[in-house]
């Protein structure tokens, strides 16, 4: 099997971990599988020569992206903020010329805004950064902007959240091409804490709970991450709180924009989810010690928020046996 190539459009501003996430999974692929399979990954430009990224850190293109020539693999567009993505309305025209021969086109974060310019996300689902999903839908009507979800697939086109969503992204392509293991040995090596499905929430109950501008609160939510299987009705959160009923609903939504119950089940989901990827623990055992109490629950919840039931979400992201990827199968 030759190597694959996958193209990455710079432009001056360019998000670097945009650039930089999906380059770590494609090169590590190649380490794992040989120098002569895996991934050419190439920085692409307007005009072949030096990109200063957001960070102020330069790459050089190797590429000119308008004169290549024949079919093109995977081209991946990065995002930046909006002064970057204006500048880079040049491309607009090059991707919307080069997008019905490439395989896969991608965008991590705002850079579906130049695929959206570009056409290409016309009668298309697609998302993008939870704080830009809103003007997305704005300008451009015809996409069917799907707002919390770490990535998308339409057909060729792959469009993904904010910033880290991009590693997601490369890894669901590797898995696409090489299958779930290799994918699952990249994340383990790139010491992924979680290897996200596509329809994975963009909303991180942790990092909510930290964020939470009362501290009484915070502490709550703090411990609420830490006491899943507790009950966590809103009688005896609110009894915790020393609040009343209305009252903590009410200032609850404010602070974190979920309700109790829509906070809580997430917060059970993630730890189902780490659970089901990492142990040999049954269903019924993850369900009670999760907070869910009847598998049944667990099912229900799982359906809305994961699109799957926990078993096929097992059978796709459970971490491999230890020994899966040996250090020695890493070439320098």
């Amino acid at each position: 099997m030759s190597k694959t190539t996958v193209l990455i459009a710079g432009f001056a501003g360019a998000e670097l971990l945009d650039i930089a996430g999906p380059t770590s999974v494609f090169s590590t692929a190649t380490s794992l599988l040989g120098r002569d399979k895996g991934y050419d990954v190439r920085l692409v430009a307007e005009r072949a020569g030096p990109v200063v990224t957001s960070s102020g850190v330069t790459l050089t293109a190797q590429h000119a992206l308008g004169s290549l020539r024949g079919a093109i693999d995977t081209l991946i567009v990065p995002g930046g903020l909006r002064g970057a993505l204006d500048g880079a309305a040049s491309l607009v025209p090059i991707v919307r010329r080069l997008a019905p021969r490439t395989r896969r086109l991608a965008s991590v974060c705002s850079g579906a805004f130049i695929l959206s310019r570009a056409g290409v996300l016309d009668g298309r689902a697609a998302v993008t950064h939870w704080a830009a999903c809103e003007q997305l839908r704005r300008t451009n009507p015809q996409c069917r902007v799907e707002d919390d979800r770490i990535f998308v697939r339409d057909g060729h086109v792959w469009t993904s959240a904010g910033v880290s969503t991009g590693i997601d992204l490369a890894l669901a392509m590797v898995e696409e091409d090489h299958g779930a293991q290799l994918a699952l040995d990249i994340a383990r090596w790139l010491v992924v804490y979680l290897r996200r499905p596509g329809g994975q929430s963009q909303f991180s109950a942790p990092l909510a709970a930290q964020m939470a501008e009362r501290e009484g609160l915070r502490d709550l939510l703090l411990w609420m991450t830490d006491h899943i299987d507790a009950d966590l009705s809103v009688a005896a959160l609110a009894h915790r709180a020393n609040m009343s009923e209305r009252t903590f609903a009410r200032v609850f939504a404010a602070e974190t924009s979920f309700t109790p119950a829509v906070f809580v089940e997430r917060l059970r989901i993630d730890a189902a989810r780490r659970s089901l990827e990492a142990t040999k623990k049954s269903v019924k055992q993850i369900a009670r010690a999760c907070g869910f109490g009847t598998v049944e629950t667990m099912h229900r919840a799982f359906r809305r928020s994961v699109g799957s039931t926990p078993m096929q979400y097992r059978a796709r992201f459970a971490t491999p046996p230890a020994g899966g990827a040996s250090v020695r199968a890493m070439r320098p």
